[in-house]
């Protein structure tokens, strides 16, 4: 158990860390700057496009749902020595929170997406997401992103193995990062999103797996231990 507390306050360090670079995005203004990349008064190109709309937006929400479908197959099956049944399952609990979490949040923002503003040819006023209350006229419901999620909640299994087989847990942390930054840049690709969209998900999920590490009242077992319940 104290072993885990470094490990723990860093990954909070860690977090203080991004919110503050969050924060410096926001003020930077290039929200907008990049999402003109990529649109224009006619739209944006890419938001049909079979590469960004079917294999890494469509495709994306597939590859998550088997991810998670191992991941729950392996909480209640165990193959191998490692955590135990309960360290699982409560990982498990943290990544189905972090995938129910952002698409709750958006329901309650009011900033509508990208290809909804006028610059784009939609019909919605450009209003920073931080600013709550402040109606753009469009839809609304876009803020966070949900997409990236798909990558991005599993930030949990990173700290499910992390304790136990360091290298597994790093190449669950690498593929996790790569693939949530790609599932980001589909969707600023797209016009669903501005960036900042995508890296408040990311930060989300990652506070909330760092949170759910340092108050877990599981202590992780010898990684010479069998699974067990």
């Amino acid at each position: 158990m104290a072993a885990r507390q470094p490990a723990a306050r860093t990954d909070l360090l860690l977090s203080t860390a991004a919110l503050a670079l969050l924060v410096c995005w926001e003020a930077s203004g290039w929200d907008l700057r990049l999402i003109r990349v990529y649109g224009d008064a006619g739209g944006f190109a890419w938001r049909d496009h079979w590469l960004a709309a079917a294999l890494l937006h469509d495709g994306g929400r597939w590859l998550a749902g088997a991810c998670l479908t191992l991941l729950a197959w392996d909480a209640f099956r165990p193959a191998g020595t490692g955590p135990s049944c309960a360290e699982r399952r409560y990982w498990l609990a943290i990544v189905i929170a972090s995938l129910v979490l952002i698409p709750s949040l958006k329901r309650f923002t009011t900033t509508s997406c990208p290809w909804d503003l006028i610059e784009f040819g939609g019909r919605a006023a450009y209003v920073p997401h931080w600013l709550p209350g402040v109606r753009d006229g469009g839809p609304g419901h876009c803020f966070p992103a949900g997409h990236p999620v798909s990558a991005f909640a599993f930030f949990g299994a990173y700290f499910l193995w992390r304790p136990y087989r360091a290298r597994l847990a790093y190449g669950v942390l690498g593929a996790t990062v790569l693939l949530g930054t790609l599932f980001t840049w589909t969707q600023v690709a797209r016009g669903a999103h501005f960036a900042s969209h995508g890296l408040w998900s990311a930060w989300l999920c990652w506070t909330l797996s760092a949170a759910a590490q340092r108050l877990s009242p599981l202590k992780e077992r010898s990684r010479l231990s069998s699974p067990g319940p």
